[in-house]
């Protein structure tokens, strides 16, 4: 593949799309994205990316244009995600129908870059479900709101596809080895939960999101100011609104849980994770066993391919990752797991269980997998902008501190857990969440010594 891709042309509404899938607003210097498909959970399609694309190119150039805020009509769904049914209908018709579906995940991976690298603030509304495609609009973006109906997940693996919209990038980068749990498990994270993990950067409560919006069309910026300098006032303000977090919804990726998913998950191969699964025991032996039969519910072949993604993917610049997902997702469309996974699991009534083919992980070989990473020869996808092509998130600071974070301080030496704890509780401002965040991480990873001075302990040392 090569490196220098050709820049994207700006998409144009076909004949057939709906004109009112997607709405857009002006609030003073706020533009809105309303996602309107509220009866198919706001499911994003081409018809909608089409709209998006060119309004977030005006906007861009736009001096009027301050804030870009996009949230879903109703209140069950953010988005629900790509509307994979129909492409799995499309692929039944053949090649024609392939290429059809192919075209689709380049221009939905088009607008998702181009929000990962949009040069004014963008929020989104995580409120409701926000699963797969809706996870490529909202979590790229620098600020990323959760509230108490949120439902994250990459349920890929259920339906014989790979988490896509960017998950190579964003799911490598969580703590420990949360990404590749939820790659391979498509495991739900509810309202704050989604926050502690990090898939959010703030969390307030979904009755609070109107007067939000009208409170930020009311920010005005000095012409100056650079992102960064946008992205704190906004922060500021979105924390006018915060309530404090719900206090009956603890940390579930926490404590012993989370060193089993750490302990488990860490392995490069799918079989390795098994048989670690297999051999836990004591307070977690009956969440590996819920695991094992959830994995051995999933396409072979998918686990295979995002577990490599997940391994290769944190080496990837953001551009990168799209351009190879673009060439993953068409090597899927022609796998048969694609079509017997959306057939079995949202198309047939009552739902039925898919065959996969191979049917088993020991079928599917390696050679098998490196075809959906070989991208030698391939044309790469066009991209919107100019943007650096970075390998972390460049305002990834704004959410909760990230484990490595921790760890850093802590490796400082010098200081107790009290002292680790309030100099996060400094560094964020009285975030909300910091100290649960903080405290679990001591606990997990930590040991106090001699003067009261804490000390991170290695995995392999515990």
């Amino acid at each position: 593949m090569s490196t220098h891709a050709q820049q994207a042309s700006i998409p144009k509404e076909e004949p057939d799309d709906d004109p009112d899938d997607v709405l857009f607003n002006t609030i003073y210097g706020v533009r809105t994205i309303e996602l309107n498909r509220p009866k198919k959970l706001n499911s994003l399609n081409g018809s909608m990316a089409r709209k998006i694309i060119p309004r977030l190119k005006e906007w861009e150039k736009s001096q009027l244009a301050s804030v870009v805020i996009i949230a879903g009509a109703g209140e069950k769904a953010f988005c629900a995600g790509g509307d994979v049914a129909a492409l799995a209908q499309y692929n039944q018709q053949g090649n024609s129908g392939i290429e059809r579906s192919k075209a689709y995940f380049g221009l939905e991976y088009q607008l998702d870059h181009l929000i990962a690298t949009y040069p004014k603030p963008y929020i989104a509304y995580m409120d409701g479900i926000t699963m797969g495609g809706g996870v490529g609009l909202s979590v790229h973006a620098p600020i990323r709101i959760a509230t108490e109906r949120t439902l994250f997940a990459m349920p890929e693996t259920t339906i014989g596809f790979f988490p896509d919209v960017g998950g190579s990038f964003f799911l490598p980068r969580l703590d420990g080895h949360i990404g590749a749990y939820l790659a391979l498990t498509s495991e739900r994270l509810r309202g704050v939960n989604a926050y502690y993990a990090g898939i959010a950067t703030h969390y307030i409560d979904s009755s609070s999101l109107g007067n939000l919006t009208a409170r930020l069309s009311e920010l005005v910026f000095k012409d100056y100011a650079d992102m960064a300098e946008r992205l704190a006032i906004i922060d500021t303000t979105i924390e006018e609104f915060g309530t404090g977090l719900p206090y009956d919804e603890p940390m579930l990726l926490a404590g012993n849980l989370r060193s089993a998913i750490d302990r488990c998950f860490r392995y490069n191969s799918v079989e390795q994770i098994i048989q670690a699964l297999q051999q836990e025991s004591g307070e977690t032996a009956s969440w590996a066993q819920k695991t094992l039969k959830t994995l051995s519910e999933r396409s072979p072949t998918s686990m295979k391919v995002a577990l490599r993604q997940m391994d290769l993917g944190r080496t990837w610049d953001i551009s990168d990752t799209f351009r190879r997902e673009n060439h993953i997702a068409g090597k899927f469309m022609e796998h048969p797991d694609f079509i017997s996974g959306v057939s079995a699991k949202l198309i047939n009534k009552p739902a039925t269980i898919p065959k996969w083919e191979p049917a088993s992980l020991e079928q599917v070989s390696r050679e098998d997998v490196d075809a959906f990473f070989n991208v030698e020869g391939t044309t790469p996808l066009p991209l919107h902008g100019t943007a650096p092509a970075w390998r972390e998130y460049p305002f990834g600071y704004l959410g909760l501190p990230r484990e490595k974070e921790i760890r850093r301080v802590v490796m400082e030496g010098g200081k107790s857990p009290e002292g680790v704890l309030a100099a996060f509780l400094t560094m964020k401002e009285g975030k909300p969440g910091v100290r649960e965040k903080v405290e679990e991480v001591l606990g997990r990873k930590c040991e106090v010594g001699a003067g009261d001075e804490v000390m991170w302990v290695e995995d392999e040392k515990r």
